[in-house]
Formats: structure tokens, C-alpha cells, sequence
């Protein structure tokens, strides 16, 4: 379950991988409290992840898992990772992706990127690509605008 980047689960490794794993939980993350990368993709991770308080964490890959509420994770994300610079959620229905739904296309994608700036400032790269100054400036005046909201049916 536990793979730091030695090879060894331990207290003081700033790394923790855990992929293909099928998780549901990250219960016992919080003795991991000086990490800095946490990749936990190909996972069953959804829409009530909780992550301990992780000061130190820069870097956060949740690719292809099942997290659907954008919001709720940048607002938690926001809250416990305040030096993340480094996001990935490829492969979520909260990532608005044309490869994986046709329904979405590069509208939809660019309005994502705007709103997770918007709620997470700080961040560098958004999904293997890195954040633009022009991106920047407009998730500043426009961020807040850009919420994908679903009709209710």
C-alpha cells in the first residue's frame, strides 16, 4: 500500500505513492505529516477524500478516480495543501475532458482551469500543463464566474 521513493515506508520520506491500489480511504495519511509529492492515482477515490493538514505538500496527482464535486475538493484542498503548486485530476468527471466525454470540449476545459485557479491560486502546473500569466489574470477577475453547474433534472 505504502511506497516511499527509497523503496521503504517511512516518517521522515517526503514521497508516497499509492496507485492501482484501489483505495477508498487514506486513513493513517496524517503520520505522514512532512510530505511533499502524494500521487494516489488509478484509485476509487471519490467525492468524500479528506487529506490531513499536509503544510509541506507541493505536489498532488488523483488522476483517473472518481471524484465528481470540484468545488468541495479545491475548498478542501485549499484549506490542507496551502503550498500546493502542482494538481492533476485527469481522468474525473470533475475534469472536464473531451478524450473521455463527448458531451464536454475545450470550452469546458479552459472554464475548469479558470475556476480551479480561481480557488487555488498558488498552483503552477494544472494538469501537466503549466499555468499562464493570461490564465492567471483572468481566473483572478473571472474565477468565480466559471463554476460548472449542472441542472437539476
Amino acid at each position: 500500500f505504502i511506497s516511499a521513493h527509497n523503496g521503504l515506508p517511512d516518517l521522515v520520506q517526503d514521497h508516497f505513492s499509492c496507485c492501482l491500489c484501489h483505495c477508498r480511504s487514506l486513513e493513517g495519511l496524517s503520520a505522514f505529516g512532512s510530505l511533499e509529492e502524494l500521487i494516489l492515482d488509478n484509485n476509487l477515490l471519490g467525492d468524500g477524500l479528506v487529506l490531513p493538514g499536509l503544510p509541506r505538500l507541493h505536489t498532488l496527482t488523483l488522476n483517473k478516480n472518481q471524484i465528481t464535486d470540484l468545488e468541495s475538493l479545491l475548498d478542501h484542498l485549499a484549506e490542507v495543501t496551502p503550498a500546493l503548486e502542482y494538481l492533476s485530476l485527469l481522468g474525473n468527471v470533475a475534469c472536464p475532458n473531451e478524450l473521455i466525454s463527448l458531451e464536454k470540449d475545450e470550452e469546458d476545459y479552459r472554464r475548469y482551469r479558470c475556476f480551479v485557479l480561481h480557488k487555488l491560486p498558488n498552483l503552477k502546473f494544472l494538469d501537466a500543463q503549466k499555468v499562464t500569466r493570461q490564465e492567471r489574470e483572468e481566473a483572478l477577475v473571472r474565477g468565480s464566474f466559471m463554476k460548472v453547474v449542472k441542472p437539476k433534472v
